[in-house]
């Protein structure tokens, strides 16, 4: 079954609304290990309200993603075809998608998997809402290059306000204020993280929603370019928190939410 003979919604999906306990029974064990990343699909799943929904049927129904639909792209795959970009400038989005992924040691089929864990696919609705959802984990990575967020714990934080702005989902903005809280209680830093947080989610809400794009045109655009095409803003203040948090010495690409590594 292609994507395009699937039902906008299934009969079985529901909108389950907040759980609050299932929330902080897996942020409890996100802050043991930031690291696990399938604690957070797990938190996302328990917050996906109506707007998160609503934001996926217009999309779905919109003349640009009917088109992508029927084009019928394998994100994944596309992103981990390095070769695919090999002849494009370093400073392309692919160029420096490409560094990113060898540096973090990540792959775009590995987020995929971690997704799985939770929620194998044949457990999953099969309709265009899930494909939707599923275009949103697909291109998280990207939204890291695209921002300058790194996958420091103070990088995941802000980078989750941003997204909370472009999808909606309460889980991300729950998790980036808690994140920021246990950072500044772990480190006892001085820098404003709260304002990096809210900065991100301002950001976000400015910038044109990246998952809506064109991903293989835009992995071929300049990246200063893409950047002040879609609205990314540059973040000033989660900088000024990085220059803090190193003067300290607090700041370390391995601080994680819970402080193990910090103590």
């Amino acid at each position: 079954m292609t994507p395009t003979d699937l039902p906008l919604i299934a009969p079985e999906r529901r909108v389950s609304g907040i759980r609050p306990f299932k929330v902080l029974h897996h942020f409890g064990r996100l802050v043991e290990d930031k690291e696990d990343t399938e604690q957070v699909f797990h938190i996302i799943e328990a917050t996906k309200g109506r707007r998160t929904h609503r934001q996926a049927r217009e999309f779905i129904l919109s003349a640009e993603g009917q088109r992508f639909l029927a084009e019928g792209q394998d994100i994944p795959a596309m992103l981990d075809d390095h070769e695919r970009w090999a002849g494009l400038p370093e400073n392309s989005v692919a160029q420096r998608y490409i560094a990113f992924m060898k540096r973090e040691g990540l792959s775009a089929a590995g987020l995929v998997a971690e997704s799985h864990k939770w929620a194998p696919p044949e457990t999953l609705p099969r309709d265009l809402t899930q494909w939707y959802f599923d275009r949103l984990r697909d291109t998280h990575d990207l939204f890291h290059v695209l921002t300058g967020y790194g996958r420091d714990a103070l990088g995941e934080t802000s980078l989750l306000a941003f997204s909370y702005s472009q999808n909606h989902n309460k889980g991300l903005l729950f998790i980036a204020y808690a994140g920021a809280r246990q950072i500044a209680k772990v480190s006892g830093t001085k820098a404003p993280l709260m304002r990096a947080v809210r900065e991100g989610q301002r950001n976000g809400r400015a910038a044109a929603k990246i998952a809506h794009e064109d991903i293989a045109a835009l992995m071929r655009e300049d990246i200063d370019a893409a950047r002040a095409r879609l609205g990314i803003a540059k973040p000033v203040i989660h900088r000024e928190c990085i220059r803090i948090l190193e003067a300290e010495g607090n700041f370390r690409e391995e601080l994680t939410l819970g402080g193990a590594e910090a103590a």
